[in-house]
């Protein structure tokens, strides 16, 4: 009895000894990291009152969901000197149960980009209710006076000191910024230290947005460089404020400017996630690691019903989580989080009103076994659950949040067929390949703010309905030299060159037109080294060369070149198919509504012109069409020219852009286009237009030759045999 009771105090005491060390080697007091069981994502975003902190929620760190319908969750006013904060980082506090938050203290959309010299700390005791304070440095800190940027502040603790260390980046007025570091009081309502500098490379510039992640006996000092280069770099010490050695490589996943490092470690896992905003293309990335050296972009692996800014993440408890649901969820958010790979997240279409939900979902979904797969989190219940025949008509759901009304909803699962494509996508150029003997679309790649995208994907069908991602065929960053952004609008042609098919794709690139060509419709598409076109055509003042449309005429055999925005010009191609016939440029520009988008047909000795009208972020975004007798020849504009236009009975808006595919040997005739996002588009003001999708409705012929108007369906069409 005494040496089994004996053994058992000491392996007590082993165990003890071994969490103290533990927790030493943390600066932590409670680490029990095995009770975490969620996320806590806080950020702020980009638009009108975006400056703002914002939370979202995740159960495994990889899919989030906003809470509040995405609105923020703390006046930005209150303790603010400027009525915005961004740029926040939250950390859970040492034992006191208490939880620290600080942000920069800006609001560009009222200030512009500065002077901002002050940070704002609050805390809090459940994550729901905050206390505010503003530190304005150069007013506490006579050697600051010239501070002019206090930006991207963050909390550690300090187990030496026993206290909250600040760190941030600050400029005095045009020195370079540099990282700096400063003790919070005990009620952390301000600073008790003067600032000193913690980090600075003169050869990279200026340092900014330092984030420090402790692991294996280590600070690792994460910042943004913007001297010979743009990105995230890492620098490594033993001690918290001081000896940090560089790793002198960029660790972020893309060639896009970024910012704004957040790290955080998986629950019960050995990974760490180091996510960053990609903020000129309105885009965050999410990146896995289990050294902090070395990191997988995990793109596929993350969603988020939002488009955040520089933010952090913190693990929380169920309880904490079910504490956030209660005030911040509600019963329609968690039926709008429908996570199942066969719905179509961003269609979805909740009539709050009537307690109705509709479930778009992919082409071949087994509706009678099918689940909807609403994310769950602590203080949530949704019955039923799992599996249920959605082929009998709409099932009712009962959702109840702790401290809320139950409430009930009417939930169908619909097969539309449209948009075609999942995700954002715009400018579509469809292709049958004799080659394959599938179709192709070849969209822009949307939902980039400012249609900042710059990488061209491929799809291919067999029956117009059932897409497969071909996966990106053109690079601008790394496959295109004179151009590196502003991946727009291509266009395709087959042709036989020496008995082997070969296929030239023409695109715009930095408002120029270049082609690339490949052996394969698939791709990968190789650039020919320089723009076919980076100039306006004579005789004309204003526009951009974008939106070519490449045209084979089946009377000559000759090959054809169209483009523009605010004129249309055409261009007879070379036999090389990679340039233009010197002396063969005409204006065509029709005078009534013309502004972009060029898409030219040949039917029953008809040559057809199609383009869009108004600008594409316009719900009015519509296609017309004209007619001639030559492929440059004059262009006549029937009274009734409208081929597509938005259906405001169906929330259908902003239809453009177009192509159109023949069946191969019939008289049957597609139009493929891009809409705004259903159902959220027409919300978003000028973000409709950097939020498309794409589509296919019939397109019919009079018997006088002219089109029938087209009228855009959430339906689309049945899937089609080619041959």
């Amino acid at each position: 009895m005494c040496k089994q009771g004996c053994l058992k105090v000491f392996i007590c005491f082993l165990i003890s000894i071994c969490s103290f060390n533990l927790v030493m080697g943390q600066g932590m007091k409670n680490p029990q990291t095995d009770q975490y069981s969620a996320y806590l994502f806080t950020y702020f975003t980009s638009g009108k009152g975006g400056e703002a902190i914002r939370f979202a929620l995740s159960n495994d760190g990889y899919h989030y969901r906003a809470l509040n319908d995405n609105r923020p969750v703390l006046d930005p006013s209150t303790g603010s000197t400027t009525g915005g904060v961004r740029d926040p980082h939250i950390l859970r506090g040492t034992g006191d149960k208490t939880f620290y938050m600080v942000a920069t203290d800006m609001n560009t959309e009222k200030y512009g980009w500065g002077p901002d010299s002050a940070m704002v700390l609050m805390k809090s005791k459940d994550l729901v209710h905050w206390v505010s304070h503003a530190v304005v440095i150069p007013a506490l800190f006579k050697e600051f006076t010239g501070v002019n940027r206090v930006w991207a502040p963050q909390t550690i603790y300090d187990p030496q000191q026993k206290k909250y260390m600040i760190y941030w980046s600050m400029r005095k007025g045009t020195e370079p910024d540099k990282i700096y570091y400063a003790y919070a009081n005990k009620d952390f309502s301000g600073l008790e230290t003067t600032p000193k500098q913690l980090f600075y490379k003169p050869d990279h510039g200026s340092c900014i947005d330092g984030d420090i992640v402790y692991k294996d006996g280590k600070y690792h000092l994460f910042f943004k460089t913007e001297g010979s280069g743009l990105g995230i770099k890492i620098a490594v010490s033993d001690q918290l404020t001081k000896g940090y050695v560089l790793i002198d490589r960029y660790v972020q996943q893309t060639e896009s400017p970024v910012e704004g490092s957040g790290t955080f470690k998986l629950n019960n896992s050995d990974s760490y996630i180091l996510m960053y905003d990609r903020y000129t293309e309105g885009k965050y990335q999410f990146t896995r690691s289990k050294d902090l050296e070395h990191f997988t972009a995990i793109d596929d692996e993350v969603t988020m019903n939002f488009h955040p800014r520089h933010g952090t993440v913190m693990p929380i408890t169920a309880q904490e989580a079910a504490a956030l649901t209660a005030q911040w969820m509600s019963t329609d958010e968690v039926l709008l989080s429908a996570q199942s790979k066969q719905v179509k997240k961003i269609n979805i279409v909740l009539d709050s009103a009537s307690n109705k939900l509709v479930l778009p979902v992919l082409p071949g979904t087994k509706l009678n076994a099918f689940d909807p797969g609403f994310a769950i989190f602590p203080g949530i219940k949704v019955i039923p659950s799992g599996v249920q025949d959605f082929s009998r008509g709409p099932i009712k759901y009962t959702v109840t949040i702790k401290g809320q009304k139950t409430q009930t909803y009417e939930v169908t699962a619909a097969e539309n067929h449209n948009p075609v494509i999942e995700g954002y996508y715009a400018d579509p150029e469809i292709l049958y390949a004799q080659k394959t003997g599938k179709f192709y679309l070849y969209p822009t790649s949307d939902g980039f703010d400012h249609w900042s995208g710059n990488y061209f994907k491929a799809f291919s069908s067999t029956d117009l309905v059932s897409w497969k991602d071909e996966g990106v065929i053109l690079d601008l960053p790394k496959d295109v030299s004179w151009a590196k952004k502003n991946a727009w609008a291509p266009c395709i042609i087959e042709k036989k060159v020496n008995g082997s098919y070969q296929y030239f794709y023409y695109f715009a690139a930095g408002q120029k037109i270049g082609v690339a060509t490949s052996n394969d419709p698939a791709g990968p598409f190789v650039d020919s080294g320089k723009a076919l076109l980076d100039s306006l055509p004579a005789g004309v003042k204003g526009g951009q060369q974008i939106d070519a449309d490449v045209f084979s005429d089946p009377k000559t055999g000759k090959n054809y070149l169209y483009w523009g925005n605010s004129y249309m010009a055409g261009a007879e191609l070379n036999e090389d198919m990679i340039s233009l016939k010197p002396g063969t440029t005409k204006l065509l520009t029709p005078h009534d509504h013309y502004n972009e988008g060029t898409y030219v047909i040949y039917r029953k000795g008809v040559y057809y012109f199609m383009w869009s009208q108004n600008d594409t972020r316009s719900p009015d975004y519509t296609v017309h069409y004209g007619t001639s007798d030559s492929p440059l020849g004059v262009i006549s504009v029937p009274k009734n020219n409208v081929v597509i236009a938005k259906n405001v009975k169906a929330g259908i808006y902003g239809t453009g852009h177009n192509s159109v595919i023949q069946l191969p040997g019939k008289d049957e005739w597609y139009i493929v286009y891009h809409r705004f996002n259903y159902p959220k588009g027409i919300t978003m003001g000028d973000a409709a237009g950097y939020n498309r999708e794409v589509c296919i409705d019939k397109l019919e012929f009079n018997e006088d030759g002219s089109i029938k108007e087209v009228i855009p369906t959430h339906q689309g069409i049945k899937p089609v045999k080619s041959l």
